[in-house]
């Protein structure tokens, strides 16, 4: 659910898909680094995912997990 009601719709769509699809690949590990990724601000994770910005180091490989389930292929 906090995936799907962020505060930016984009990231709702985002991490919404992502629930969807990527979560159950997660073990404890990756699962506590998405919730405390869930933790950032949106308007950040936006730009990390879009590759904007660089994400910071221990999120990076989540980051690029998302950013290939989430985003439409082109």
């Amino acid at each position: 659910m906090r995936s799907m009601r962020r505060g930016i719709k984009e990231m709702d769509i985002i991490l919404g898909r992502f629930a969807d699809t990527g979560l159950h690949d997660l073990d404890e590990a990756g699962l506590g680094l998405y919730d405390a990724l869930l933790s950032e601000n949106d308007h950040d994770l936006y730009q990390w995912v879009t590759g904007h910005t660089a994400p910071p180091p221990r999120f990076s490989d989540l980051i690029d997990r998302i950013a290939r389930v989430s985003t439409p292929a082109g």
